[in-house]
């Protein structure tokens, strides 16, 4: 892969359904060309899915990393202070706000364990934490991003008028 295969991808990530004239035009190639590397990265497994799942062994991120953080502060100006710093990092595939004894949930993925390393002083050199916590996960059993639609409100059946 090379820098237009990263372009394509970081595009198609954003948004899946781009006509690819509009991905080639965004990357500076003819719409032949983007076309067929397109397929290519569908063809190697680096696109799972046409929603644009990257497989993370192909992108080299590996390593999931779930790390907890607790916090003294607790302020609406320390939590978009800490929300812009967690942006900054794209190492951060998600990240939540929690309940109860862990004020914060970071979802990393990285290479392996000496570049979370250097996240993690990343991290810790832009802002003020009072404890991290991270669990390295062993093996991922299930992953989706598909959201159940069981649970969907219908609308009632229509009424005849």
């Amino acid at each position: 892969m090379d820098r237009l295969d990263k372009k394509i991808l970081r595009l198609l990530q954003e948004d899946a359904t781009l006509a690819v004239a509009d991905v080639a035009k965004r990357v500076g190639l003819s719409t032949t060309p983007c076309w067929r590397r397109i397929q290519k990265l569908e063809e190697e497994g680096v696109i799972r899915r046409r929603v644009a799942i990257l497989d993370p062994q192909k992108v080299n991120a590996r390593v999931t990393v779930f790390v907890s953080i607790r916090t003294n502060s607790h302020s609406n100006e320390w939590l978009k202070r800490f929300s812009e710093v967690v942006g900054d990092f794209p190492e951060v595939v998600e990240f939540y706000r929690m309940s109860g004894e862990v004020d914060y949930l970071l979802r990393v993925v990285v290479p392996d364990i000496a570049a979370y390393d250097d996240f993690y002083k990343r991290l810790i050199s832009r802002i003020e934490i009072r404890d991290v916590s991270s669990s390295f996960a062993m093996e991922q059993i299930k992953y989706t991003t598909e959201m159940p639609l069981d649970y969907m409100v219908l609308d009632r059946e229509p009424r005849d008028v």
